[in-house]
């Protein structure tokens, strides 16, 4: 039976190799960038990005209230989790989560992400390395999830969030939704999890702009664009388990509204609950195909501590990491 399950996962990943080389259609590609606040579409977590995004059915820490708030039942402790990305041209992302176990049915949780970079120079026709000014960028996402384990199987979960992003003197904001489920199918350790992401109305900058025209100029609102909303369906189970080793599979499906659909395989392997080697493939993508990290976790005073790092290479835009430090308590 383990052979057939590890021969399950290659067939998944030969799918997803079928995919990104054309075999497969690419659908979608006509909706990319029409969506605002995209800085909701970077991935939180060095264990789920060293997984490639494969991650809807694993969210069991607190990087869920992100992945899957179906998840956040999931821990069975409380946890803080701090975790540290170093973005594409020099941009940097900073996350902190915190899950609370309320009851062994209910968990809570609460987390604050910003994104940001140095201010840059205002340059005009006349001064193009800059005229003395300088001008800032950075979004802001910020909210609460709740939990509810309904059996010992099946989970759900809601998240109500803050987002606003601001460049210069533009600043836009609104409050989104995510909704997710978590279920344990009971053949073996098998898993399958839903969830709905960044679900909301239009969003746009405040206040109005004066637009040129021939009869001069006009007082304009700014356009509103929808949030990223995505769609996320996954599964995840233990494909090898022997004395102190496990191998465990993910593959997720994904469908954004702003782009075009992809499939996402990750892989993680686990000594002794000790040490942690990760992988991931995102079939379909021109870039950031393959992923890779790692990860320890240790017991300190009754402190679970774990370190999880994520190495993705862009092929034309350098590569980024991604740190991460947890807290179970």
């Amino acid at each position: 039976m383990t052979r057939q399950r590890i021969l399950a996962f290659l067939i998944f990943l030969l799918a997803g190799q079928a995919w990104a080389q054309g075999l497969l259609p690419r659908l979608g590609e006509q909706r990319a960038g029409t969506a605002s606040m995209t800085f909701l579409k970077i991935g939180v977590g060095a264990r789920a990005a060293a997984m490639g995004g494969a991650y809807v059915a694993m969210a069991n820490d607190a990087s869920a209230t992100y992945w899957n708030p179906a998840g956040l039942v999931q821990i069975g402790r409380n946890e803080l989790v701090v975790s540290h990305l170093d973005w594409l041209v020099d941009v940097d992302f900073e996350y902190l989560g915190y899950v609370h176990q309320l009851t062994r049915t209910i968990g809570l949780g609460g987390f604050v992400g910003y994104l940001h970079f140095a201010d840059m120079p205002v340059t005009t026709e006349y001064h193009p390395y800059g005229n003395g000014d300088y001008f800032s960028y950075n979004d802001l996402v910020a909210g609460v999830s709740a939990s509810l384990k309904m059996t010992d199987r099946f989970s759900c979960g809601i998240t109500v969030k803050y987002v606003r992003e601001q460049l210069a003197e533009l600043q836009m904001g609104g409050v989104l939704l995510d909704l997710g489920t978590y279920y344990w199918t009971g053949y073996k350790t098998l898993r399958i999890a839903a969830a709905m992401r960044n679900f909301g109305n239009d969003i746009g900058p405040e206040g109005t702009y004066m637009r040129r025209k021939s009869g001069g100029e006009t007082e304009t609102a700014w356009q509103s664009f929808s949030p990223p909303t995505l769609f996320t369906l996954g599964a995840a189970m233990d494909l090898f388990q022997r004395s102190s080793h496990l191998l465990t599979g993910s593959v997720q499906m994904n469908h954004p509204m702003d782009d075009q659909e992809n499939l996402l395989l990750g892989c993680e392997y686990r000594y002794r609950t000790l040490f942690f080697l990760r992988g991931g493939y995102r079939a379909n993508m021109d870039e950031n195909r393959w992923t890779f990290g790692a990860g320890a976790k240790f017991i300190l005073k009754g402190v679970h501590l774990k370190i999880d790092y994520a190495y993705a290479d862009y092929t034309h835009l350098s590569m980024s990491q991604q740190f991460t430090f947890g807290f179970e308590f």
